[in-house]
């Protein structure tokens, strides 16, 4: 029998695969069929009498009857790839749900009265000659409805719209797709030991300390106490440069309002728990040190986040805006996001993916919460439940990992909790047949279990936030001066370690772009004993290991990626560095071996020191590949051709074979098993290259990296059951259950 029926299934995430728990369940999910990237003309789908002769030709065939949905969506991408296809697909399906009369609780968005239902929705447009959207504005006026206001990190706007309105706005043909304004909410020194942070103190070029000085992270978040003592620096003052509410009463989407003189910042909390986390400096008693992962790091406070955790897209969408077009002011290289979105969109259609897949382009390394539902209500686990924008191929999503309440890393495992991939996102092609994203998260994991932060209170010390308030069994030193602290449990709390650990990387390496950041991670993590790539990744983040890769590479990168002066196949080492001489990094005396593999494509595992001493294309930020295809994130972006992975890079890929839960292998390959099977995984002979964005190796097409067969009979006659409608709409709070697991 299959154990947790569908009538047990939990309303947590769109189209969610069910619950696996099972012994006997076998889900249909392949890995490509070929052991590499380089097939041979007798695996490349041309058939065994295929001739190096007939290539060419055969290549052309394959090309034009190459109908996969990814192609479709993203050879009319303007910006991006982010477009449904063909029209169809226009209205996202909660909103279609709710124009054909089903209501539930979650529809924040939607207003309901005798004259009609008015819905609050984003308006995303199609790229073209008028780019403030002129002509959509008068047009959603004119039929009733209420601008709002117009984005950057998505081409598109906020709105206010009578329900039949919408249906008149989707035949225009400079919309792609509506969305709801959903409702968003924030995601839920033994960090120094567990990390590796103490470690590397000292390891920073001519003696400096790498505690992410010199380096500015963003919050998107609640709001930060920027009086708290974690966040004052050496001169006294607060490391928090500027604090901005894009929540209050007279702020605008295009306005936010100064919140620097606010007599409490936080009212909720989290967002000081979070950024504490983050970078910030002890300020516990002789036996509790509190030291965050980047204490020298300075901070950028966007609160998108009202004083009960509540806020929507639209404010979210207003903050990554804010944050992108004041990069360079405040030197923000980070962006931290510890909330989630149980939205189904796809993440092509998205509006929190696009946002922060803009922001990676623009050379912002965006780091989000995989999300807080990885076991179901009964306590099996439940995959396919990584939140929007963790879904994102071009972010680092980071699970949680349980320290048991120790600073040694040998016993840690993956919290239940901490969502599980593969991405579940979902758009209906051009057939009527719904596709799904079915990508690889999540990245890493890092300590989100019971992990020791900073709470806030009022500037006074009078009042308390809402979270140490409803769990004071987890405050661990009561203050009123800004020296609180309390212990907190969730990916919300798991995804700031990794904040904290690129500042460091990008102090030693100001060079490093955001997808060779999120490699490095990935390549030196620790794979944990017993999980598999869709519970951890590559495992356990490690700083030593990072910083030994980071500190080998040159500093000019970005800006030679940036002036297209470096090539696929060049070296990226910094003269007279080779890479580090062994596979393994010493943490607090446990000896930590690396993963050795990285996710790329979405769906690819890719190995080998080539990765790093090579230049590979998809270090661009501005490049995007997923499956088959590859696009240009830049507005406007030519489609991206050429190399993309150098020869010599290891695909383990082939040799992870079908993916079965039941006898670990495909995605559910224990991650500590990668690095011994990629001494089995093909080198490629001649790399991977790019026309007119699709990818091709030796000239051929390649099979798309994981394929979900939906609707395949699983083991015992039982039929996965997909289109199960769950709840959308929240923006949910991933802060897990606070008391630990």
């Amino acid at each position: 029998m299959l154990y947790g029926t569908n009538s047990k299934r939990r309303d947590v995430m769109g189209n969610t695969l069910g619950r696996l728990g099972a012994a006997i369940l076998a889900i249909a999910l392949a890995f490509a069929g070929s052991p590499s990237f380089a097939q041979s003309t007798a695996s490349n789908g041309l058939g065994n009498g295929a001739s190096a002769s007939n290539l060419g030709s055969a290549l052309q065939n394959l090309a034009a009857q190459n109908s996969s949905r990814i192609s479709q969506i993203l050879s009319r991408a303007g910006r991006g790839g982010n477009r449904a296809d063909d029209g169809n697909n226009k209205i996202s399906a909660d909103l279609a749900q709710a124009m054909a009369g089903r209501f539930n609780n979650n529809q924040k968005w939607l207003t309901r009265s005798s004259k009609g239902n008015l819905m609050d929705v984003l308006i995303l447009a199609n790229a073209g000659a008028d780019t403030r959207l002129n002509g959509l504005r008068l047009a959603l006026i004119a039929g009733g409805g209420v601008y709002g206001r117009n984005f950057r990190s998505v081409p598109g706007l906020s709105a206010r719209l009578p329900q039949a309105l919408i249906t008149k706005l989707a035949q225009r043909a400079d919309v792609w797709r509506i969305v709801p304004n959903r409702t968003v909410m924030q995601a839920n020194s033994s960090l120094e030991m567990l990390t590796g942070a103490d470690d590397v103190r000292t390891l920073a070029a001519q003696g400096a300390a790498l505690d992410g000085s010199g380096v500015t992270i963003a919050l998107v978040d609640s709001g930060i106490m920027t009086t708290h003592g974690a966040f004052i620096g050496n001169d006294g003052s607060s490391r928090v440069k500027v604090s901005v509410d894009f929540t209050a009463p007279n702020a605008t989407p295009d306005s936010p309002v100064n919140s620097s003189g606010y007599t409490f910042q936080d009212p909720y909390g989290h967002g000081t728990l979070v950024a504490s986390v983050a970078a910030g400096r002890t300020v516990g008693d002789a036996s509790t040190d509190s030291t965050g992962v980047a204490p020298g790091a300075s901070l950028v406070d966007v609160r998108v986040l009202d004083n009960n955790g509540l806020g929507t897209i639209a404010t979210t969408l207003a903050g990554i805006d804010w944050v992108v077009n004041n990069a360079s002011t405040y030197n923000i290289k980070v962006m931290n996001v510890s909330l989630g979105t149980t939205s189904t969109d796809s993440y092509l259609t998205d509006p929190l993916c696009i946002a922060v897949r803009n922001a990676v382009a623009a050379g912002i390394t965006v780091v989000v919460a995989a999300g807080n539902y990885g076991v179901g209500a009964d306590g099996n686990p439940d995959y396919g439940t990584i939140s929007s924008p963790g879904d994102e191929p071009s972010v680092i999503t980071v699970g949680s990992a349980n320290t048991h309440d120790t600073s040694v890393r040998g016993n840690d495992t993956v919290n239940n909790f901490s969502g599980r991939g593969p991405t579940r996102g979902t758009y209906v092609d051009s057939t009527g047949a719904t596709q799904y994203d079915n990508i690889l998260k999540p990245d890493l994991v890092a300590p989100g279990n019971r992990v020791l932060g900073g709470y806030s209170t009022d500037l006074a010390g009078a009042n308390v936030s809402i979270l140490p308030s409803a769990f004071p069994q987890l405050v661990v030193q009561q203050s009123t001066t800004g020296k609180g602290l309390m212990l907190a449990s969730g990916t919300s709390f798991a995804t700031p370690v990794v904040t904290g650990a690129v500042a460091l990387l990008l102090q030693a390496n100001p060079g490093l772009t955001p997808p060779l950041v999120k490699a490095i991670l990935q390549y030196t993590a620790e794979p944990l004993a017993n999980a598999s790539l869709l519970q951890q990744g590559a495992g356990l983040v490690n700083l030593p290991g990072s910083l030994a890769i980071a500190n080998a590479l040159s500093p000019n990168l970005s800006a030679q990626i940036a002036a297209g002066t470096i090539n696929v196949g060049d070296s990226m080492l910094a003269p007279g560095n080779v890479m580090p001489p062994s596979y393994s990094s010493v943490i607090d005396g446990h000896v930590t071996n690396w993963s050795r593999f990285i996710f790329a494509g979405g769906q690819y595992v890719l190995s080998g020191d080539d990765l790093f001493t090579q230049y590979q294309g998809i270090y661009n930020p501005q490049v995007l590949w997923v499956g088959q295809q590859a696009t240009s994130v830049a507005q406007n972006g030519a489609t991206p051709t050429g190399a993309l992975v150098s020869a010599g890079v290891v695909s383990v890929t082939g040799v992870l074979g079908i993916s079965d839960p039941v006898i670990g292998t495909g995605a559910f390959t224990p991650s500590a098993s990668i690095a011994q099977l990629a001494e089995t995984g093909a080198a490629l002979q001649q790399g991977m290259a790019l026309s007119q964005g699709i990818v091709l190796s030796e000239g051929i097409v390649l099979s798309e990296g994981i394929v979900l067969s939906e609707g395949i009979v699983l083991s015992e006659g039982i039929v996965l059951s997909e289109g199960i409608v769950l709840s959308e709409g929240v923006v949910l709070s991933e802060y897990g259950p606070m008391p630990g697991e």
